[in-house]
């Protein structure tokens, strides 16, 4: 076996994936060691779901080893005859036991650490221990009380020096030297090419680089995500994220009836009604672009680019003063489908993703709903199905279930109107009732439509403008279908976006505007129509259709109910490093300790007149909300207490 290795390594590229293939090995023994020794905090894992752990963690060893190893490798792809000098390759041979030493002994002392954090270590671990005066003597007892783990490393870090040396001494391949330099630099891009792939987690241009919650593709259980992950990887991945820390503006008992995200719904009233429900998420469809969202611009001439959804909206309950929680469609997401807003960060790619969360695919599947999401991309892209999984949405269908590339637009994935259409064939053979969420794709950069359709929509003042109209009439062609159908009725339709996009008039150019999407509510039954001018946002589209349905259950979302609307009810962005925070005809921006900007924005539509300090009353009244805002939010991330269930002892707000 050996002899086979010395004989491959002579290959320099050989022998660098064979060393990379070690380390990987070496992460999947230290994975089964984590698991072992805490197999009693994940009781549900069987013989199934664990090789399906260590494939997909397979993923994030190989991103974690490139990155850790991206100087090594260098080293040995330079196009360089010295690189095979015995001295060279001593020296980077010290430079890979150093790194992928230290990558084991982060993985070993998480195996200890797990248990009183519940989580991998992430970045965060060097700020909270940075003020320990006996940081040796916590090592020392450490190593005292963890002895068989200090052990295990020693076995593991051997192992990996023995096996190292047994992979042969690599020699130059081509003795003309015309073919030696030809060869080593045609191999650089190569080498880089699958660099990036496995470092970002695939080839596509749609795959985002997989960050920690792209593990709860592999897990039916939040917690079990720790095991897919490895400690390098957490670590590299939450370098530039920031921690929140805990505030204590108020008392919990003033806190809470300020705001409380914790929902209590009167058991007493109306029955549960299981009606369908489908959520619409536009990509980047900002409110300015709905003329029927927009009757007094330009005079109260313009028309917009949406004429299905103008006339939808005259049948529906549409909310004209509402907003986004993010710029990102990964902050759309979880804003809409679990009331999560991201602050500071995207909650996917911040360190509490993998926090257990109340969401429309849970709470409506213990209903006994059928839970699905569709989305025309690629499957894996943007993360999305590592989320909905996460959220309880069982089923999800993305351009492998279409499984018909002639429909593909070349970019991003199915044009809208044939997915739309897949979709409603979906819901018909449904299980009702049922829950559905769907994502589009066709009005992304860089804004094309089909070739059949070209002049058929208006171009606009922004490219944008096309592609809008292409979806809106994808929406008209699904609503024609699924008007047909039997379970139409029984349904309710929310339609919003996932954030908003580049603005042409003035009004949309602000710090509102720029968050400023459409959110309505379609009940073909009739129930539902008319106009609310209040600030509302996507995080309250969770409470607003559970309440609605008369959900019975104790639930947690940093929403409220829009439909029941009070005045107490704050709209929250955190834009350039600050807070705003919108009630009633006012915004205000807070930096963590004091206001800096407030604008009445019914009258000063551009912000153009800061009243801040000018003794308004509502300033007191817009500090509390957003003080008590950021207490509930970083105290309840930090203590993963996203879910009614583990908030049992906490008082619970009706909302």
């Amino acid at each position: 076996m050996f002899r086979g290795l010395r004989s491959l390594g002579q290959n320099i590229y050989i022998s660098l994936l064979l060393k990379l293939l070690l380390i990987a090995a070496l992460y999947t023994v230290c994975r089964i060691a984590y698991y072992l020794f805490n197999a009693s905090l994940f009781p549900a894992i069987n013989a199934g779901a664990f090789l399906l752990i260590l494939a997909g963690g397979l993923k994030f060893d190989i991103s974690a080893i490139l990155y850790t190893n991206a100087l090594y490798i260098a080293s040995q792809i330079i196009p360089f005859k010295f690189r095979h000098h015995p001295l060279y390759q001593k020296v980077t041979s010290g430079i890979f036991y150093v790194v992928n030493g230290l990558a084991l002994v982060a993985n070993i002392a998480d195996i200890a650490y797990y248990p009183f954090t519940l989580k991998r270590t992430t970045f965060t671990v060097f700020s909270q221990f940075s003020g320990e005066q006996n940081r040796l003597r916590l090592l020392s007892r450490f190593l005292f009380d963890y002895w068989y783990l200090l052990l295990l490393l020693i076995i593991l870090v051997m192992a990996m020096v023995w096996l190292y040396q047994r992979i042969g001494k690599h020699k130059v391949t081509f003795r003309n030297p015309v073919a030696y330099y030809l060869s080593s630099l045609l191999m650089i891009p190569v080498v880089a090419g699958l660099f990036i792939a496995g470092a970002r987690g695939g080839f596509r241009h749609s795959t985002r680089p997989i960050t920690l919650s792209n593990a709860g593709e592999y897990v039916e259980n939040p917690a079990e995500q720790n095991i897919v992950l490895n400690t390098p990887f957490a670590l590299l991945r939450t370098i530039k994220t920031k921690s929140l820390k805990k505030e204590q503006f108020f008392s919990q008992q003033q806190l809470d009836s300020l705001y409380n995200p914790l929902k209590a719904p009167d058991s007493s009233a109306a029955p549960f009604v299981k009606k369908n429900v489908v959520v619409i998420l536009l990509e980047s469809f900002s409110r300015e672009y709905l003329g029927g969202f927009n009757r007094d611009l330009e005079g109260g001439k313009y028309k917009g680019y949406t004429p299905f959804l103008d006339s939808l909206m005259e049948r529906s309950l549409v909310f004209t003063n509402a907003y986004a929680n993010g710029r990102k469609s990964i902050e759309g997401l979880p804003s809409v489908l679990a009331s999560i807003p991201g602050i500071q960060e995207p909650f996917v790619l911040s360190d509490y993703s993998y926090n257990r969360i109340n969401s429309f695919g849970n709470l409506l599947s213990a209903e006994g709903y059928h839970t699905s999401f569709f989305h025309g991309a690629p499957n894996g892209s943007m993360g999305f199905s590592s989320f909905v999984k996460m959220a309880g949405i069982k089923n999800y269908y993305g351009m492998t279930e279409y499984d018909n590339d002639d429909d593909f637009d070349g970019m991003w994935g199915i044009w809208d109107e044939p997915f739309m259409q897949f979709w409603a064939q979906n819901l018909n053979r449904f299980k009702q009732p049922f829950f559905s969420a769907l994502f589009s794709v066709s009005s992304h950069h860089p804004f094309k439509i089909p070739e059949k359709y070209e002049g058929r929509f208006p171009e606009g003042t922004l490219p944008v403008h096309r592609g809008v109209g292409y979806t809106d009439f994808s929406l008209k062609q699904f609503f024609k279908t699924a008007s047909r159908m039997s379970w139409y009725r029984n349904t309710l339709f929310v339609i919003t976006a996932d954030h908003s996009s580049v603005a042409w008039h003035e009004e949309y150019k602000t710090s509102l505007g720029a968050y400023a999407v459409p959110i309505m509510i379609y009940d073909p039954s009739g129930d539902l129509k008319g106009r609310n001018d209040q600030p509302v946002q996507q995080a309250d589209i969770l409470p607003s259709v559970l309440n609605y349905l008369h959900f019975k259950k104790p639930y947690f979302a940093f929403g409220n109910d829009m439909i029941r609307y009070s005045d107490n009810h704050p709209v929250i962005h955190f834009t350039d490093g600050l807070y705003q925070i919108i009630m009633g005809d006012f915004v205000l921006m807070f930096d963590g300790e004091k206001s800096v900007e407030m604008y009445n924005y019914r009258s000063d539509r551009l912000l153009s007149r800061n009243i801040i300090n000018t003794g308004d009353p509502m300033q007191n009244k817009l500090e509390m909300h957003v003080k008590a805002f950021i207490q509930q939010y970083n105290a309840h991330m930090i203590d993963n207490t996203l879910t009614v269930n583990h908030n049992s002892s906490l008082k619970i707000h009706n909302p």
